[in-house]
Order: structure tokens, then sequence, then C-alpha cells
């Protein structure tokens, strides 16, 4: 009788697993220029701490430095920087001027206007993360400047490393022949044609459903790279237009290639060197050449074929595009935090934050262990657990205790060895360049991250603090550990089932669209992309759920097959478009199929009492 390992739990396996991928050159020659520079300028000038925060801020602006054009960067970096600069403010002004108790009362208040903020997405989360860890640091850091003279030396951190993402290449190599101010751009636009070439050779195998997932993510992350601040309404260059056609170009072949993959019957093989040469063409700058038409024995291939055909114009003409991006409001981003999704966290990491600062403030007034200088590490650890996407609750506290020891124990030698202040520039000026690299795992960009913290301590006059790091950070994990799997109040899973009922209408939407008989395809792509995006934030934010304790991870049971029917009826919805498009007309298959999906819909919204707008299907 053999026997079975035990599996691993869901929360465990998240904290084992590492992100893979090319090394991030580029941002690792950023991470070296940031906060060590900038330390460096500020002892000769004798101004050492102003030093510390600027590389803090320089510090925050690597962790959120993320692949992607320059002009998504300043979003990015830009948001989250001048969140921190106006915690730093209040935090300051509050701890020189409030009692413990209210103090304690205004942090955990702006801990839920921070978690409601965090809920749309991962730029919110940065800002609403350094608004807190700025507040914590202001209100507890040892420092002489007033709080604005602090909140500029952070913005001037940030400011410097923003410039050094918009003035470098963002490759090391092979960028100096084009203009290398649209590299982010290009390659994220290629990487959609090779996701359509990856779904190609996938069609007909079982591995068809993850690459339709992977051009969902290209196509999400070539809008975003396109779709940034600008200082003018309309692309302005003859590069950028070229990039938003070859971008709009994709469209109708991510379509097709959809339609292929849910037939689920194999295509010629050449049916993917098209995307491939124009995936090649868009990265070189290069003309495309000859492209090789697929077979045209079906309705999908015949949409592949014009679809390629199109594209081929496109790139010639290069006279721009619709986006097809999501149009949402401030009206839009407000109902998100203030609705399901922004109270349940808001309340969340308005009680761990808050929790955080009232035993920080009793160690530190109770002086337990001599001057507690450091209090605020307690609370800013705290922020980064329950960061809404880095993972699940347990694996992060798990990760943030063993990166924080490991880094911790590394210190204290150089601590010991180090001559001062030149070895901790130094020790500053290698820890921000691993910052990039080491972002591949949490545990590990804790461990840099507390090198680099302590080293910035040491540069600013105060002593050796390798064992309290450890003790804070272990007492905020247990903190976060236990409050975050309170009870609360509402029902737990509101996010997850709001981010459903999104879902769920995109669908309807992209449906009813298809089905009307509108001649519109460009409203019909917009419709697609929003389905898709809405989809893929649904199954993460499940994905995330699923892996935590059972006590929370429960409250995730059922949602993600509903995800996946929904997903199953926007490829179906995509399919029948192509096909409406050939013929004018649905065969039975569709019917059938669309009907199928309705009816199983309605069983499981039922099942785990989601309610989720209705699709009308005829037949």
């Amino acid at each position: 009788m053999s026997r079975h390992a035990p599996a691993v739990p869901p929360w465990l396996a998240h904290a084992l697993r590492t992100q893979r991928g090319p090394v991030p050159w580029s941002a690792v020659v950023r991470g070296a220029l940031g906060g060590g520079p900038l330390l460096l300028a500020a002892v000769l000038a004798g101004r050492p701490t102003l030093g510390v925060v600027a590389a803090i801020g320089a510090m925050f602006a690597g962790i959120n430095d993320r692949p992607g054009s320059r002009r998504a960067s300043v979003g990015r970096i830009g948001g989250p920087a001048l969140a921190g600069a106006a915690g730093l403010i209040i935090g300051t002004y509050a701890g020189d001027h409030l009692s413990a108790v209210l103090l304690t009362l205004l942090l955990t208040a702006l801990g839920l206007v921070a978690g409601a903020v965090s809920a749309p997405g991962p730029v919110g989360s940065a800002v609403g993360t350094q608004l807190l860890v700025g507040a914590a640091v202001g209100a507890g850091m040892p420092l002489p400047e007033p709080g604005w003279q602090r909140a500029l030396a952070l913005l001037a951190g940030a400011g410097w490393l923003l410039g050094l993402r918009l003035a470098l290449p963002g490759s090391l190599a092979g960028t100096f022949r084009l203009d290398f101010r649209f590299d982010g751009e290009r390659g994220a636009v290629a990487g959609v044609y090779d996701a359509v070439a990856a779904l190609l050779d996938a069609t007909g195998t079982g591995a068809a459903t993850a690459r339709r997932a992977a051009l969902t993510a290209a196509l999400d992350q070539a809008q975003d790279a396109l779709a940034g601040p600008r200082l003018r309404r309309y692309v302005s260059s003859a590069a950028e237009r070229r990039l938003h056609a070859q971008y709009a170009a994709a469209l109708p072949l991510a379509e097709a290639a959809t339609a292929l993959a849910w037939a689920g019957e194999a295509v010629p093989a050449r049916a993917s060197e098209g995307p491939r040469r124009l995936a090649a063409a868009v990265r070189g700058g290069i003309p495309t050449g000859p492209l090789p038409a697929p077979s045209r024995s079906a309705p999908a291939l015949r949409a592949l074929d014009d679809a390629l055909l199109r594209a081929a114009e496109a790139f010639d003409g290069g006279e721009g595009g619709d986006l097809h991006s999501r149009k949402r409001s401030r009206a839009d981003r407000l109902r998100t935090v203030l609705g399901a999704r922004g109270r349940e966290y808001g309340m969340r990491v308005a009680l761990c934050f808050g929790v955080s600062v009232a035993v920080a403030q009793a160690l530190h007034h109770a002086r337990w262990y001599g001057q507690h200088t450091h209090w605020y590490w307690l609370p800013a650890t705290a922020v980064f657990l329950v960061k809404p996407d880095l993972g699940p609750l347990a694996s992060r506290v798990l990760s943030r205790a063993a990166g924080t020891v490991l880094g911790a124990l590394l210190f204290a030698p150089f601590a010991a060895v180090l001559p001062r202040p030149e070895g901790l520039v130094a020790l500053v000026v290698v820890s921000g360049a691993l910052i990039p690299f080491a972002a591949r795992h949490f545990a590990a960009q804790t461990a840099v991250v507390t090198v680099l913290v302590l080293a910035l301590v040491m540069a600013g006059g105060e002593p050796q603090a390798s064992v309290g790091r450890i003790g804070e950070t272990l007492l905020a994990c247990a903190i976060v550990l236990v409050v975050g799997h309170l009870p609360m109040p509402g029902q737990r899973g509101d996010a997850i089932r709001a981010r459903l009922a999104e879902a769920g209408g995109a669908a309807r939407a992209y449906l009813d669209h298809v089905l009307g008989g509108s001649d519109d395809r460009e409203a019909r792509w917009a419709l697609r992309r929003e389905a898709y995006r809405t989809l893929a934030e649904a199954r993460t934010a499940i994905a995330l759920a699923s892996a935590e304790l059972p006590t929370l991870a429960r409250h995730a049971d059922g949602t993600d097959e509903i995800a996946a029917t929904l997903e199953l009826l926007v490829d179906t919805t995509t399919a029948c478009a192509v096909h409406l498009d050939d013929t004018g007309r649905l065969d039975p298959r569709h019917v059938a199929r669309l009907a199928e999906l309705r009816d199983e819909l309605a069983r499981r919204h039922d099942r785990v009492g989601l309610k989720v707008p209705q699709l009308r299907v005829a037949g």
C-alpha cells in the first residue's frame, strides 16, 4: 500500500513560491544610483538625517519601480511618494503635539482611509502603504528637521529615482539605436504578439487556457504602458502613434486566436509565424516583411488571416489607434473606495495598524527596555504585512519574519567592521541595487530592505539596532496574525463578491453587444478587454483569498468556479463574435454552449449566495 505525501497547505505553498524572469539589470543600476549617492551628498553637507529621509524616499521608489513604460512609472512612483510626504507631515506634527491616546486614534483613522484607498489596485495599495509608513516614521523617528523639510527630502529621494527612470534606458542592450523613450511600451506591445503566437501554438492542447490567460495579462500590461499620464491629450510623436497603431492591430488577432482556442482544434504551425514576425518588428523597429497566410478553412482562421492583413497595413501606416482601455471616472473610483472592497480592507488595515500603534506607544512610554526610540518600526511593519498585493496574510507574516531575522543577522557583522559613514553608504548602494532582484520573493525583499534600513539608522547617528528590529518585527507579525483573523463587522468575502459582480456585469455587457448585432467592432473590443480584465482581477483576488488560513479561505469557497464559468462565457462570446462576422448567424453549437453556461452560472450563484447580473441568452 503506497503512502501519499501530505499536501502542502496553500498558505505555506505561497510562501515558498518565487517569481521567475530575467534579471532587471536596468532597475539594478537605478537602485545602486538611488539612495546611496543621496546619503553621501547629505553626509558631506553635514545633514545626514535629511539624507536618511531622502534615501528612504528613493528606497520606496525603487520598490515601486516595476517593469513597464516611463509614462506609467510617473504614477507608480510619484503618487505613492506624494502620499508618503503627506504622511510624514501629518505624523510629525501629530507626534509633537498629541498625547499617546489621541495619536493612536488619529493613526487608526488614517489606517481606515489608507486601507480603503488601497482597494482599487496596486498603485492605490502603494499610496496607502506609504501614507501610513510616512505617518509612523514622522511620529516616531527622532529627527531634528521639521515636518515640511522631511517631506521635501522624501520627495527629493523619490524624484531622484524617478528622474533616473525617465532618463536612463529601460534596457542595457539594444536600445540606443531606437528611441529608448518608448522601450517599455515597445516591449509591452511586442509581448502581446508573442502571447498571440503562444496561444495559437497551444490551440487544441491542455495549455490553451493558461496561454489565453497569459494573453490577457500581456494586453493589460500593454494597455497600462500606453495609457499613462501625459501633458497633452493626444499622442504627439510619430513613434508613439506607431506603437498605438501596432497595439490596436493586435486586438483582432487576439480575438481570432481566442476563438480558435475555444474551438479546441489544432491549427497549422505556420499560423503563429505571422504574430511572431510582428513581435520582432515591434521590438526591432524593422519592417514586417511578408507574413505567411494561415489557412482560411474556418471562420476563426479567416478572421486570423484578415487580422494579419490589417496588422501589416497598420504597421506600414502607423496612423495611431484607440487603446480601448477602461474608462473609469472619479465617481467610479470613489465607489470602489467606499464600497465593499474599500470597507473590508480598510477595516482590516485600521485594526492592525491601530493595535500596533497602541502597543508601540505602550512600550515606548513604559520604557520597558530603555529609551524606545524606534517604536515606529512596529506599526510600519504591520502596514507591509496587511498590504493587499503581496500574498495571503499567513504567507506574508512568515516571509516577513524570516526575511527580517535574516537581514538583521546579515547586518550585525557589517555594522561591527564597516567604517562609518563610508561603509554604511556603500551598504546602502549595494542594498538598493539588490531590491529589484530581491523582489522575486517577499522574504528576500524584506531581508534586503532590513539591511538598508538598519544602515540608514546608523548613518543617521543612532546605535546598531538589529536585535530591536527582530523583536519589533516578530511582535508585529503576532499582532497582524491575530487581529487579521478576528471577526469583523459585515460579511467576510464581500470584496471578492464585489469583484465577481463587476466581472459578471462586464461579461453581460460584452455578450449583449455581440448578440445585439452591432457593427461597432471597436466598441466590442473595448467591452471584451474590460470583461477579461475584470475577470483577471477577480481571479487574482480569489487565488490570494483561497491561500489564506482556513478561517479566512472558507469565505472564497465556490467563487473560483464562478470566475472560471464567467471566463468560459467570455471565451464563448468571443467565438460567437468571430462567427457572426463571418456568417452573420450563430450555429447551434454556440447557442447550446451559451445556454449551458447561463444555467451553470445560475446554479453556482444560488449555491454560494452571490448575486451577479442575469444573462439573457436566446435559444
